[in-house]
């Protein structure tokens, strides 16, 4: 079980969770007509400059408590939410995507020339590379279905809870994420900023 690495991603539009994430709310926001054709053409011009990459790795968990999960060549992460999320698991998948770099200077380009634009443009690209991950989930589970294994439904991110950012720096060891254009920074923060690692478990069915 090495390293996956994926680009053509047939990753289904998230229309609901960008428009979510401008501020729009289903049932609730009326949007004009002539305003709606605007955000959607946006929406459609973001997807264009969108260079999608992603990779995974499955590992064994040696050892856990309600602290810490002990991994592969016995790496650790201390933290009591990973520790229970994982806790019915045997193994964590790893996971890490990006959107790329053309996207971010495009959503720079717009803070000068066009705001609404690049508002538009950076919530496509979260949206996006989040979804990613879940492709990546969805994928990974008709694999293992042959093993009588499931993914679970939860993932997180470094940085959430006790989950520490620093946590970042050895994903992006282990997945090797400067292979689909990602580095990191002395303080943790992936470099295009569209860039995101995440954990889940697997686990027998």
């Amino acid at each position: 079980m090495g390293l996956q690495f994926f680009e053509s991603m047939p990753i289904p539009t998230p229309k609901a969770d960008i428009y979510r994430r401008l501020g729009y709310r289903q049932g609730r926001t009326k949007i004009p007509t002539d305003r709606l054709k605007k955000v959607e053409a946006s929406i459609e011009e973001a997807l264009s400059f969108l260079e999608l990459k992603a990779v995974a790795l499955r590992v064994p968990i040696l050892q856990k408590d309600a602290e810490k999960v002990v991994f592969a060549d016995n790496r650790v992460f201390e933290s009591k939410l990973a520790a229970r999320i994982l806790s019915g698991s045997q193994e964590i998948l790893l996971m890490g995507a990006t959107s790329g770099k053309e996207i971010l200077n495009q959503i720079n380009k717009g803070k000068k020339d066009d705001l609404t634009k690049s508002v538009i443009f950076d919530a496509v690209a979260s949206e996006v590379t989040d979804s990613c991950l879940l492709w990546v989930q969805n994928f990974f589970q008709q694999e293992l279905t042959r093993e009588g294994k499931q993914v679970l439904d939860k993932r997180i991110s470094c940085g959430y809870g006790d989950f520490k950012l620093n946590y970042q720096k050895l994903m992006h060891e282990i997945l090797q994420l400067s292979s689909i254009g990602v580095s990191i920074t002395k303080t943790f923060i992936l470099i295009p900023e569209k860039s995101v690692t995440a954990i889940t478990g697997i686990i027998k069915k």
